[in-house]
């Protein structure tokens, strides 16, 4: 939206040039009034900050919804009058009297032909960081697993709240300075300043994946290197208006974000003057950052910029700022990928990711997503051997070995990697401290899947007591049959009637669910480590001998061939929910190891003689 010329002009007052003392006190919003002219500082390009006018038009006050106030402002000075409002320029301090006013942090939104911003009062940044240093259990986000575009682009709204323009309706705006429908319509068309995303190390798939959701949530992604590799670092500390990055990963990848410096007070730091992602308190590494270059857009210009040396940690993530404390930045978590393909030489990647209930997974897909397609191809069928660990301070490790094949397999061998990553990172009964990520990753572009077809027990009568050989057949992607004989012993009390379930892991998982009633969560780190280590593996056939026997299923746990007394007990405590019955009791459990990944499931039904 465009404001008149003849509104603009009436509403301002003589220019002046003020000077920033060492020592920097706050104007409140109270003495605010149109006419004023402040002094805003920023980077526009290399490490200098320069200078450009503020002029005040009024200040709205969004009194029916959040009770925000938002300073508007005409920018002016430097490139600003061809590119408006900078994405970049979030954060950028304004001074009037020498007293910092706030940070330049909404503007109009695409295609304004002048660059109408909106201040947040620096007393609203100050406050809405004043909060406790952990992030609720019930307030992590989630990022469930496959990850797909739907996925990341929900989970990525459903956090980033700062998306929402300063007003949602016209009549929830008052204002001083300025009339009272034009006030209305600046709030609902004033959004916070996109945040420009850098990207490195990015393509295809993952890339798009990348951009597109972060597009949606209000970001600017934008592809490059994000280290500022051959710049000299500025000297001394962080002074307002200087450029500032966010960092989620660095290394042979990287993601991260930049702004601008709005305040520090000893060693703290004030930037951004609206929220990163609106997650509260966070361990984000806070760095320098490099402009190389403005990007002028008639849609909407911004800072093409770099990230440097860790200079601290950003540990507030909220509503009106985001604020850290300069010194050395938070632990990060080591990960290292290795693809060793049948077309060439292995390729070694490592690098660093944020310790975040959300980023962490995130970044661990995207990062095995990105290794595999950006040197197997992207179209037909591939196969994945993964190997590797998952290393927990004061527990067990977890340890990855299993096959993917087919055309599912990126996405498949990705959430394999990332799902233990989700869980061990969003159990909110016990903090996880994650010491490394290590995976190996063999490919070929030949598929190796395989088919159950047949399943037989080899024995005209089976009796109690024996152990009988029970045939598997398989056929193979290329239409080759193989045939596994796996014993089965069959117990000397064994019923007239048995099942033998043979199944791949999916199936499996899927009868034990039905008839076992099973699937509850672990109660505990060990335990979820536990079952991690015993997922079912894709590559194997699961031989299950089932009974029928009158049990129960306590507390996750799989009671069978329990006395009529003991299940008249539980029967009265179901409506507790710890309670389900159980209809059938496992006898024998066996698997066997294929060179595919087999699919499929069959059920016997025999007929048991007693024994001699």
């Amino acid at each position: 939206m465009r404001v008149p010329p003849a509104l603009v002009a009436a509403a301002l007052l003589a220019v002046t040039h003020v000077a920033v003392p060492a020592t920097t006190s706050f104007m409140p919003v109270s003495e605010i009034r149109p006419g004023m002219v402040g002094l805003g500082r920023t980077v526009f390009m290399g490490d200098a900050r320069e200078e450009f006018k503020a002029h005040i038009l009024g200040v709205l006050r969004n009194v029916l919804g959040p009770k925000r106030d938002l300073i508007l402002a005409r920018l002016e000075g430097g490139p600003l009058a061809e590119t408006g409002v900078i994405e970049g320029m979030s954060g950028s301090p304004v001074y009037i009297d020498g007293r910092l006013v706030g940070a330049v942090s909404y503007a109009l939104g695409a295609f304004s032909k002048e660059a109408i911003a909106g201040i947040t009062p620096i007393s609203e940044m100050i406050d809405a960081v004043a909060q406790p240093a952990v992030r609720a259990a019930s307030t992590r986000p989630r990022l469930d697993l496959p990850v797909t575009p739907e996925r990341l682009a929900s989970a990525l709204r459903e956090m980033y709240r700062r998306v929402q323009s300063f007003a949602e309706r016209p009549d929830e705006v008052d204002a001083i300075g300025l009339p009272r429908q034009m006030a209305a319509q600046l709030g609902v068309r004033l959004q916070p300043i996109a945040t420009p995303l850098v990207i490195g190390g990015f393509s295809g798939r993952a890339a798009d994946l990348l951009q597109d959701a972060f597009r949606g949530a209000g970001f600017a992604p934008v592809a490059g290197s994000l280290h500022a590799s051959g710049q000299a670092q500025p000297a001394g500390s962080l002074q307002p208006g200087d450029a500032v990055g966010v960092s989620l990963v660095r290394g042979d990848y990287e993601i991260g974000a930049t702004g601008t410096v709005t305040h520090v007070d000893g060693s703290r730091v004030y930037a951004f003057g609206h929220s990163f992602f609106n997650l509260g308190p966070t361990q984000f590494p806070m760095t320098r950052a490099h402009v190389y270059t403005l990007l002028p857009s008639l849609m909407t210009s911004f800072k093409i910029s770099a990230l440097g040396d860790i200079i601290g940690t950003v540990e507030q993530d909220r509503a009106t700022a985001i604020a850290g404390t300069l010194g050395p930045g938070p632990r990060l978590i080591p990960v290292r990928i290795t693809l060793d393909s049948d077309r060439g030489a292995a390729r070694a990647l490592a690098f660093e990711v944020v310790n975040d209930e959300f980023f962490t997974p995130l970044a661990t897909f995207l990062t095995v997503v990105n290794t595999i397609t950006s040197f197997e191809r992207q179209i037909g069928s591939a196969t994945f051997a993964v190997t590797g660990s998952i290393r927990v301070a004061g527990h067990s490790p977890i340890a990855f070995d299993d096959l993917f094949s087919g055309p599912d397999a990126v996405s498949a061998t990705s959430s394999y990697v990332a799902g233990p990553v989700a869980l061990l990172m969003g159990n909110t009964l016990e903090p996880v401290r994650l010491e490394g990520v290590d995976v190996s990753i063999e490919a070929t572009e030949k598929p190796r899947t395989a088919m159950l077809e047949r399943v037989w027990l080899d024995a005209a009568r089976p009796r109690a007591g024996q152990t009988l050989p029970l045939k598997l057949v398989i056929r193979t992607y290329g239409g080759e049959e193989r045939t596994f004989t796996v014993p089965v012993t069959l117990p000397a009390n064994a019923p007239e009637s048995l099942s033998i379930f043979v199944a791949d892991a999916a199936h499996l998982t899927q009868w034990e669910q039905r008839e076992l009633r099973r699937g509850e969560p672990a109660l505990a780190v060990d335990q979820l480590i536990l079952r991690l280590n015993d997922a079912r593996k894709r590559n194997r056939l699961y031989v299950r001998v089932y009974a029928p026997s009158a049990g129960a299923v306590v507390q996750g746990e799989p009671l069978p061939s329990l006395p009529p007394s003991v299940l008249a007990v539980l029967e009265a405590d179901r409506a507790g929910g710890r309670f389900s019955p159980l209809r059938s009791a496992v006898l024998e459990a066996s698997d066997v190891t294929t060179d595919f990944a087999v699919s499929g499931s069959r059920l016997l039904t025999i007929k048991v003689e007693p024994p001699r």
